[in-house]
């Protein structure tokens, strides 16, 4: 007896003591039930919440940065390739990638000389095209004639920042559809001899040429980190980790329109429809009423989950005394979809974000990532926050309590893969996306995971997870398809339960041991549907006719 007891308090003492230091740290059944994916060096990983691999691709070239997977299974992955443009900054790129499920690259597109440069973003837009973030050089002159202080060019020359919409042709070539470029929507105050001279505080739609935020006078004034899309307003969100401040534009302009402050759904062409962090820049403000500190990733929180149509920002805290880290929500007010209230001599509002978290229970500091990261509102309602420094992935929950946690076993520099008890270094990871297991790229695909990418992997924090998997191997026939009011289930299997799903992951139907679905409760589109059946799980898309 004393030595059975002996051995359950050893084996109490190392479940409580024992601590991975890579690949899964802890997991609950609170976490949200998907797939997460990220760059590493020159791989992309699919990983489930165990962090063993669903799928991995392999690139030549190092993250350039962001990477997104699409709901047809294929991976788009922007890519850094040096050596070819003399514009040189952190989260330069050059290339976009574009590959299949398999891992065959599709296409490759290089946007790399010494004019212009890929870097930090692109983005996959719903028509099949890819917008892409890119540095352009203005001359000397041309930064002068735009009115920068001369002070405030040390390099001699200064980096536009552009947006263009690429349509991909062939397997290396694309038609530049679309364009917005930020030096035909600038204003300055220093010389009126010069072009967009005039009054900075009453025209916040402008943006000033020669606020730098105490950053110096480099080339590099800007750096946009993010560019993200939203569908509904056709509007673009971007994110100027050096002036501190998040801007929106309007994509439904022509080219021609997006140069003017004219044209366009909204009426304001290419200039900015909303600004908010920092109003200083616009002469609305000043330091004490600064919000974001280096932020990344600000983004529309998509339809159907937990404050959609608000804003979330990963704000970094960099610059900020004492330093930390948070992820913010925030509600930007507005007259009418896409069109944001703003008073003459004030700022945009809002004065106060709606949500914050930070690890104020311990050091701050203990949360804080000067560079990169980002956050991510799930469908469940829980939030998967990158803390990208460290490659550090953890979910919240509704009470802000950690339910799962993640730290990237790879070097983004030499690719060198750590062992589980190693502690990992220059592990930086620029963003982490979890898709749900109904997204549209696992249908009718072998998920089944594979080995952990850390070396010596132990597997024990995620032993309490549901044992549920992702399989294809069993009949099912689905009729009719489409559907208006009832959908039937054909299959020898007996059938657990039945779930649908929007396709941004919502669930919206649960159906328990039965093969006949009533629908018509749900409007026309397209769906996903979840058949639990002894332990496995098959998804299948639908489309209802409902009218």
């Amino acid at each position: 007896m004393i030595k059975k007891l002996l051995l359950i308090s050893l084996f109490i003492s190392s479940t409580v003591f024992a601590q991975n230091t890579v690949g899964i740290i802890s997991a609950t059944n609170e976490v949200y039930d998907g797939f997460t994916l990220f760059s590493v060096h020159k791989k992309s990983f699919l990983i489930n919440n165990c962090g063993e691999k669903i799928n991995e691709w392999t690139s030549e070239f190092p993250p350039g940065n962001a990477v997104y997977l699409l709901p047809n299974g294929n991976l788009l992955r922007a890519g850094r390739k040096d050596g070819q443009s003399t514009i040189s900054f952190g989260g330069s790129g050059g290339v976009v990638e574009l590959f299949d499920w398999d891992g065959n690259l599709l296409w490759q597109f290089e946007y790399n000389d010494n004019q212009m440069r890929q870097h930090h973003d692109v983005f996959p837009m719903p028509n099949g095209n890819v917008l892409i973030l890119a540095a352009t050089v203005m001359t000397e002159a041309e930064a002068l004639q735009a009115g920068r202080d001369p002070s405030l060019l040390t390099d001699n020359e200064l980096y536009n920042e552009q947006i263009i919409e690429v349509e991909p042709v062939g397997s290396d070539q694309g038609n530049i559809v679309w364009e917005w470029n930020i030096k035909d929507h600038l204003i300055q105050d220093f010389d009126n001899t010069k072009d967009n001279f005039g009054v900075i505080a009453d025209h916040p739609e402008k943006l000033d040429i020669n606020f730098v935020n105490d950053g110096g006078g480099g080339a590099n004034w800007l750096h946009i980190n993010s560019i993200q899309y939203n569908d509904n307003l056709n509007q673009i969100v971007l994110s100027s980790r050096n002036l501190s401040e998040m801007w929106i534009i309007d994509h439904s302009t022509t080219t021609a329109e997006s140069a003017t402050g004219s044209g366009g759904t909204y009426g304001k062409g290419g200039d900015l429809l909303y600004r908010w962090g920092n109003p200083q820049s616009y002469g609305q403000g000043t330091e004490t009423d600064r919000k974001l500190f280096g932020q990344h990733f600000p983004h529309f929180i998509e339809d159907g989950l937990v404050d959609a149509g608000k804003i979330m920002v990963f704000n970094n805290g960099n610059g900020r005394t004492p330093v930390f880290s948070e992820v913010l929500i925030f509600n930007p007010p507005t007259t009418s979809p896409g069109v944001y209230e703003y008073f003459a001599n004030t700022a945009y509002g809002p004065i106060a974000e709606d949500y914050s978290y930070s690890d104020q229970t311990n050091d701050p500091s203990d949360f804080y990532s000067p560079i990169v990261s980002g956050a991510q509102r799930l469908p469940n309602g829980n939030i998967l926050v990158c803390q990208g420094i460290n490659g550090r992935f953890f979910e919240l929950n509704a009470t802000d309590q950690i339910v799962w946690e993640y730290v990237n076993p790879m070097s983004n520099n030499t690719g060198t893969i750590f062992n589980q008890t190693e502690t990992a270094s220059t592990n930086l990871t620029f963003r982490a996306t979890k898709y749900a297991k109904t997204y549209g790229a696992f249908s009718g695909r072998d998920v089944s995971p594979g080995l952990p990418i850390e070396g010596n992997p132990d597997l024990t924090p995620c032993s309490t997870l549901s044992t549920e998997t992702v399989s294809n191997d069993f009949d099912v026939q689905i009729y009719p398809n489409p559907a208006t009011d009832l959908i039937n289930i054909k299959t020898g299997k007996e059938i657990q339960r039945t779930e649908i799903y929007s396709l941004l992951g919502k669930k919206l139907s649960v159906y328990q041991h039965t093969k006949q679905l009533d629908i018509a409760n749900l409007s026309s589109g397209i769906y996903l549907l979840k058949i639990f059946s002894n332990g496995a799980i098959l998804t299948k898309k639908i489309v209802i006719t409902n009218g």
